[in-house]
């Protein structure tokens, strides 16, 4: 657990060297080095079935906020890896707060759109457990797909920093279903 952590704040102090190493980039050859932030909201649904983590076979669910930041760098072709660190805050339900790190990896689509698998680890911790209740902790994976205005009808000139990611995670061994939508920002 420490190890995962340890790297989180790696690729987070790496981040803005990252920045400034990036080429320039063009449409036929993009930046190879992008990190990126992004806000997101969804919710999350926990079984009621005892889960490998410990959670109570209760069924929790809640709204959530996630702020997430990361980097993505070109391999080879349309293939991308990529690092992120991730902080949730629930708005509504019995979560109270969530934060992770994951590995992606994904294919390139369009000018500058993706489609990524990712595995990673993730703690939570419910409100509904009260003010001392424990974290729990499992492995996390999923699937989404980031969209580039530009890759959406925009003209040329209108940027592609911005992109609209929506991807579906799973806590455990598919103990929770967790549908994300948001906005994520490249540089």
């Amino acid at each position: 657990m420490k190890n995962i952590l340890f790297a989180a704040a790696i690729a987070a102090c790496a981040m803005p060297f990252a920045a400034n190493a990036q080429d320039t980039g063009s449409d036929a050859n993009p930046p190879r080095i992008q990190p990126y932030v992004g806000v997101m909201g969804g919710m999350e649904d926990f079984d009621r079935e005892p889960s490998a983590a410990g959670i109570p076979p209760v069924g929790f669910k809640g709204g959530l906020v996630e702020g997430v930041a990361g980097v993505n760098i070109a391999v080879a072709g349309p293939l991308i890896i990529g690092a992120e660190g991730s902080v949730a805050k629930g708005t509504k339900g019995d979560i109270d707060w969530q934060y992770g790190a994951a590995g992606r990896v994904g294919i390139r689509a369009g000018h500058d759109s993706m489609i990524f698998g990712k595995v990673g680890y993730r703690w939570t911790n419910f409100d509904a457990l009260g003010p001392t209740s424990r974290d729990y902790d499992g492995i996390t994976y999923g699937a989404g797909v980031e969209l580039s205005a530009r890759d959406m009808g925009a003209t040329e000139g209108a940027a592609s920093h911005f992109k609209i990611r929506a991807q579906a995670d799973t806590f455990g061994n598919f103990h929770s279903i967790r549908p994300m939508i948001g906005v994520v920002a490249g540089f």
